[in-house]
C-alpha cells in the first residue's frame, strides 16, 4: 500500500462513492461531505494514458517513454511538510522504477533549458529521503530558465502557502504532452508548450471541499497566478486523463466544471 493511499483524502472519496450524492452548505456553493465512514484502501490517482505507474514513497507519478517524462505526479503536501531546512542538493539519477528507463539527465546539457521538478524539492525538505526522491528524471521537464524561477516558482510557492493555511492540500502536475513537441537531447525529450497544477482540498472541521486547476504557458510571465485558472473539464479535454476517476459522478461533475478561484486565497 502507497503513502498516497493512506491520507484523509481517501475516506473522502470512498464516502461520497459510497453515498453517491453531494449538499451544498446553504451559505456556500462550495460541496460538502461527510466524514462518517472512510477505507485507507482507495486508489483516487488520475488515470494513466501510458500504463506506466511509478510509486515512490511519496509521490507517484505516470511516465510517457514517447516523451521521456512524467505525464503527472501526485502527492499530498501535509502542512508538517512544509519546511525551510537546507539539503544538500543531490545529483539528479535515472529512476530504476521505470521499465523503459528514464531520459538521461545529459540530455538537458547545453539544451537552454532547466532540469524543471515537476514535484518540487521544495515540497520535499521534511525528509532527506523525499527531498532525493524529487532528483530522479522521470520527475523533471524541460522548462526555461525565466519560467522556472519566475511564474512557476510563484506557483510552487502558493501551493506550499496553501498546503500550510488548509492543513494539507493534493497536487497534481505536469507538463500537456502533444504531439509533435519540439524535444532536446538524443533521446528526444519533450518540450511542452504548458504546464498544468490541479489541487484538491478537504476541510475535515467544515466537511468542505474545492478544487482549482491551473494552465500555465511555458513562458515568461508577470500575470497574476488567478489569471491562469481553468476549469479541471478544461485540462481533462487537453490531456485525455481524468484527474479524479473514483469521485462520484455528481460530485466531480459539479467540482470540475468550476474555474472559480475565489474560495482560495491569492493574498
Amino acid at each position: 500500500m502507497t503513502y498516497l493511499k493512506l491520507s484523509i483524502f481517501t475516506f473522502f472519496l470512498f464516502y461520497i462513492e459510497s453515498c453517491k450524492e453531494v449538499s451544498l452548505d446553504e451559505k456556500s456553493t462550495t460541496p460538502t461531505i461527510s466524514n462518517e465512514v472512510f477505507s485507507t484502501d482507495f486508489n483516487y490517482l488520475p488515470t494513466s494514458t501510458t500504463n506506466q505507474i511509478i510509486e515512490h514513497q511519496f509521490y507517484t507519478l505516470s511516465y510517457s517513454e514517447l516523451h521521456e517524462q512524467a505525464e503527472w505526479v501526485a502527492y499530498e503536501l501535509k502542512k508538517e511538510f512544509i519546511s525551510s531546512r537546507n539539503l544538500k542538493r543531490p545529483y539528479f539519477n535515472q529512476d530504476v522504477k521505470v521499465g523503459t528507463k528514464s531520459a538521461d539527465w545529459r540530455n538537458y546539457k547545453n539544451s537552454g533549458y532547466d532540469r524543471g521538478h515537476l514535484v518540487p524539492a521544495g515540497d520535499m525538505k521534511f525528509s532527506e529521503d523525499a527531498f532525493t526522491d524529487t532528483f530522479f528524471t522521470s520527475n523533471i521537464s524541460p522548462q526555461l530558465t525565466s519560467f522556472n524561477n519566475g511564474v512557476w516558482n510563484r506557483l510552487e510557492q502558493k501551493v506550499r502557502y496553501w498546503a500550510d493555511k488548509y492543513d494539507g492540500i493534493y497536487v497534481i502536475t505536469g507538463g500537456v504532452l502533444e504531439s509533435e513537441l519540439r524535444t532536446i537531447g538524443e533521446e528526444e525529450v519533450a518540450v511542452p508548450n504548458y504546464f498544468y497544477k490541479v489541487l484538491l482540498d478537504t476541510d475535515v472541521t467544515t466537511n468542505h471541499v474545492k478544487m482549482i486547476a491551473f494552465l500555465v504557458p511555458h513562458e515568461s510571465s508577470n500575470q497574476p497566478l488567478y489569471e491562469f485558472v481553468v476549469s479541471v473539464d478544461e485540462l481533462e479535454q487537453l490531456t485525455g486523463i481524468d484527474f479524479f476517476p473514483n469521485i462520484s459522478n455528481q460530485l466531480e461533475t459539479e467540482l470540475e466544471r468550476k474555474s472559480d478561484y475565489k474560495s482560495w486565497s491569492f493574498n
